[in-house]
């Protein structure tokens, strides 16, 4: 995490560069992520993808199993 060193540091919602950021992946990495049908996405209009914080690290628990 570049800029941030806590959780609570993180915006609610996250984008991709947000995500790609606290993975340490490439952006186009994470923009596969927002893809998957088991990630939990929140779309905002035609293009944009968002995921909020919560359920960000609650599926990154579980991938972890």
């Amino acid at each position: 995490m570049s800029n941030y060193t806590k959780y609570d540091e993180l915006p609610l919602v996250l984008d991709a560069r947000n995500v790609a950021d606290i993975l340490g992946i490439s952006l186009s990495m994470a923009y596969r992520l927002f893809d998957r049908d088991d990630f939990p996405t929140i779309r905002t209009g035609m293009r944009r993808k968002l995921v909020s914080r919560e359920a960000f690290f609650d599926w990154l628990k579980h991938q972890q199993r």
